[in-house]
């Protein structure tokens, strides 16, 4: 089994910064990545970050690239989406999700490793 569990995340004006983290432990030998998501009442979950635990790469989606970043804490399974110059429409509750395969890095597969969900609220 993997367990995911996702912490940080809060309110902010625009043009801040805010720090998801997303501790993965259990069986993570066969993870592929590590993808975030976010949703906002009423619509679809969407990907917008990756991380390639293998490879190292990272993907991001138009809206937030160059924005967002992710960096791998190895020693301590946890992965950080660090996100900057936050606007009004980031507003969302963010997962991180352990996924097996390429396919599932960006899209909602129910059968991902999900964490909780956390709370992110950019208001000025």
């Amino acid at each position: 089994q993997v367990k995911v569990v996702e912490s940080g995340g809060g309110s902010v004006q625009p043009g801040g910064s805010l720090t998801l983290s997303c501790a993965v432990s259990g069986r993570t030998e066969g993870l592929y990545c590590i993808g975030w998501f976010r949703q906002v009442s009423g619509e679809e979950r969407a990907g917008i970050a990756a991380f390639y635990i293998r490879g190292g790469l990272e993907d991001y989606m138009p809206a937030v690239k160059g924005r967002f970043s992710i960096s791998q804490d190895s020693a301590n399974n946890t992965f950080h989406l660090q996100m900057t110059r936050l606007k009004l429409e980031d507003t969302s509750t963010y997962y991180c999700a352990a996924a097996e395969y390429d396919g599932s890095c960006q899209t909602p597969d129910p059968d991902n490793h999900w964490g909780q969900g956390r709370q992110v609220t950019v208001s000025s």
